[in-house]
């Protein structure tokens, strides 16, 4: 399980943000609130980007407050699928291997995550003739290669039609399980938490309350 139990961090000049909630792994948990609330800054705390100036962040029994955001148990996908265009998505899913690994093994285990989202077939496909949704899966397929305890989500869907939208939460959803990832959804659509959050949580007034 993922706590973060009272994280307190402020911008000069703000009244302090103060955040505690539960994550339980094999589930997603939503985040919701008004532009400007904190969401952001919460999955920064998480990530590491922003450090809180008291409060602890348990995973599995060790806080994760005092480690830099590389050696975090983190991933974070962005609305923007931040992929390189000049790549394929075999090259951009191999970024999410660790170094060292021999060539023979990097190139079955990025075919293996391409084709658990659904990309098989797709490894030499230039990023820059991918639809939306084909990025936000071949980010996806980065983010197994990664094999990291916590998933966080900012709006990942926003870019996507509604087809392609209820595919990759569904995709979401699946791997979730199936790795068991504590996956932390920051969106502002209804339909979205709807449709994933087994937890959902709303910030006002610089604290999470659970909806």
């Amino acid at each position: 399980m993922l706590v973060a139990d009272n994280l307190v961090f402020a911008y000069p000049g703000q009244a302090p943000y103060r955040f505690t909630l539960e994550a339980n792994p094999g589930e997603i948990t939503a985040i919701s609130g008004a532009s400007g609330s904190g969401k952001s800054t919460l999955l920064d705390l998480i990530a590491g980007f922003q450090r809180p100036s008291s409060g602890t962040l348990i995973l599995d029994g060790a806080d994760l407050v005092p480690l830099p955001p590389e050696t975090r148990p983190v991933s974070l996908l962005l609305q923007a699928d931040n992929l390189f265009d000049h790549l394929t998505a075999a090259e951009n899913t191999e970024l999410g291997l660790p170094k060292g690994v021999a060539r023979p093994e990097a190139r079955a285990r990025v075919a293996q995550a391409l084709a658990e989202v659904g990309l098989a077939g797709f490894e030499n496909k230039p990023a820059a003739t991918l639809s939306g949704g084909q990025k936000q899966r071949v980010a996806l397929a980065r983010t197994l290669l990664r094999d990291r305890a916590v998933l966080l989500l900012d709006e990942p869907f926003s870019a996507l039609d509604d087809e392609t939208r209820k595919a990759t939460r569904s995709l979401v959803r699946d791997l979730t399980r199936s790795q068991n990832w504590h996956t932390i959804l920051v969106s502002h659509h209804a339909d979205d938490i709807a449709a994933l959050a087994d937890r959902h949580y709303r910030i006002a007034e610089g604290r999470l309350h659970r909806a």
